[in-house]
This record gives structure tokens, C-alpha cells and sequence, in this order.
């Protein structure tokens, strides 16, 4: 079984990657929720100590993790997409717009569309972030 990331509505069809959106009358395009462990994508080198791999994805959003070693950077950069962040673990200094913040397990931060933002793992660490839309370069 795999929900239905436009309506929430558990498919019953475990052979396909996508659900009849009852609701809209289409078929939802994207990752549904898949078992356990598992991950859209493999880990992809991201920057000095940094390695990404996508979770879940549709045209609307994406749900990307970040694993650091100690002393990995994310360089500073901007997009259009506003990013959601969540530490899972280690220690991080995020910078968003000149504004800088220690943030540790359990906290998070949201960075809005085209802001300056970089971060570093003062202690080896997890991230999940997620993006509205979908980062398309990070496919």
C-alpha cells in the first residue's frame, strides 16, 4: 500500500508508483510513500563533507536528506524554492541572510525564497530539508 501524496488516500495497489487521485480526477505524479528505508535516489556527493539523497519528490514539493561530517559546509547559495529544515542530528551554524544561529537535534528553520543561506556541521550530523517546488537540479 502506498498513500497518495495529493490526497492522503491510501492506494491499494502496491505494484505502481502512482495513485488514481479519486479527488481530481488525474493521477498524482510523484513518490508516495514507499517502505521503510527506502529512497527515491542514492547518496550524491553535495558540497565539502556533504552528501545528499532524495526521499520524495512531486512538482509541488521535495523531501531531500543531508548526511555532514564534522566541519561540512553547505556554501552560501540562494534559490527560489522556500526550504524547510530539520536537524536530526549533530550540531549546525546556519546562516540565513546575514543572520546566523546555532541549531541542534529536534530544531528547525524555515529559509524563504532567494535568501542568502549557508550552514556547517559543527558536529557530524542529518538534515532533512524540504523544498516547494521540487529543487528539479537535485534529480
Amino acid at each position: 500500500m502506498a498513500r497518495c501524496p495529493s490526497t492522503g488516500i491510501v492506494e491499494r495497489r502496491p505494484e505502481i508508483n502512482q495513485c488514481e487521485c479519486a479527488n481530481q480526477g488525474r493521477r498524482a505524479k510523484g513518490r508516495m510513500m514507499a517502505e521503510p528505508g527506502s529512497a527515491r535516489s542514492d547518496w550524491t556527493p553535495s558540497g565539502e563533507g556533504v552528501e545528499r539523497r532524495v526521499l520524495a519528490d512531486s512538482a509541488e514539493m521535495m523531501t531531500v536528506e543531508f548526511r555532514f561530517r564534522q566541519g561540512g559546509v553547505g556554501a552560501p547559495h540562494s534559490h527560489p524554492h522556500v526550504q524547510s529544515t530539520f536537524v536530526g542530528s549533530g550540531r549546525f551554524e546556519f546562516t540565513v541572510d546575514g543572520e546566523t544561529r546555532l541549531l541542534g537535534p529536534g530544531d528547525s528553520l524555515i529559509i524563504p525564497s532567494n535568501a542568502v543561506h549557508s550552514c556547517k556541521a559543527l558536529e557530524a550530523g542529518s538534515l532533512i530539508d524540504t523544498f516547494a517546488p521540487r529543487r528539479d537540479d537535485f534529480l
